[in-house]
């Protein structure tokens, strides 16, 4: 299995198109494997000329849990406690820079979704020298007054985890029927399967609560972002109930000479009829200049 050690950690990767082709790294959401970007999406970007790599982060996948950090009180961190952490977004995106090391990748194209943006922004903040283009999707700046979900959207992250794969497909397909983008039917047999086979790659929920306490307890980025010098593209849905919109205005404005992107029938979900529209965008900006 291709794996590497990164950051203290194993972390799992696979690598698809020619390795001579530019590099674009996809950075996923919470709770996210990477077999969950679907092998669709992966194949565009390799017919377009680049040199795909998704990793699992740390927590979830193949990549290394950290069971024995335990589950942190998620309850007390949405009231504003302190709670002790396993690690934070910084700390993600440390691991996407060391993944790129080992693999001997200097710098790459980065595309992150929801809690995969905010690592790629902080990737591209501490370790500018690894970005050759940015792309944030569905996600925020870490600044307390934007981004904010709403009731529905926090409610669909809190529920108890699946106890079994049956449940996780089932579980699946009723989360994006809250969080998805309401103006296109949710592909129910698609989603079970990416359900099903992220359930039997690994099955461990544990790291879940832990990734969404990296996301509770982010640093706001706001002021960083404004030092980025690369081509940055943000995408955002007009009906995201789980990362508001001002999440990605509030990017987009924060870094010099970005360009947003705001799908107004799209909520926290990529449906296949926009795949096209995404992979095109994202595309454009890995081959324009910086600004």
């Amino acid at each position: 299995m291709p794996s590497v050690a990164a950051n203290g950690i194993e972390l799992f990767y696979e690598s698809s198109g020619d390795p001579s082709h530019p590099p674009l790294l996809l950075v996923s959401g919470l709770g996210m494997q990477l077999v969950e970007w679907g092998e669709e999406v992966i194949d565009r970007f390799v017919a377009e000329g680049f040199r795909v790599i998704a990793y699992d982060h740390r927590d979830i996948g193949l990549s290394t849990h950290m069971v024995a950090a335990g589950v942190p009180d998620l309850m007390a961190l949405l009231s504003g406690d302190e709670v002790e952490l396993a690690y934070g977004i910084p700390d993600m995106a440390l691991d996407a820079a060391r993944l790129l090391g080992a693999l001997d990748v200097r710098a790459c194209h980065v595309v992150g979704v929801s809690m995969g943006g905010m690592v790629a922004q902080q990737l591209a903040v501490d370790h500018p020298g690894r970005v050759l283009s940015l792309c944030s999707i569905m996600s925020t700046t870490g600044a307390p007054d934007v981004g904010a979900p709403s009731e529905e959207g926090i409610g669909a992250l809190l529920r108890p985890a699946p106890r079994t794969r049956q449940e996780a497909m089932d579980q699946a397909v009723e989360t994006w029927k809250i969080i998805g983008s309401p103006h296109f039917p949710i592909d129910e047999d698609r989603e079970r399967a990416l359900a099903g086979t992220a359930w039997d790659r690994s099955s461990d929920q544990s790291g879940f609560a832990r990734q969404l306490a990296a996301i509770l307890t982010a640093p706001d980025r706001t002021t960083a972002l404004g030092a980025l010098r690369v081509p940055t593209l943000v995408i955002h849905g007009g009906l995201d109930p789980l990362v508001d919109v001002s999440g990605g205005r509030a990017t987009a404005a924060a870094v010099p000479g970005s360009r947003l992107v705001v799908i107004d029938e799209m909520g926290h979900h990529v449906p296949p009829a926009l795949w096209d529209r995404l992979v095109a965008e994202i595309v454009a900006n890995a081959t324009s200049t910086a600004p």
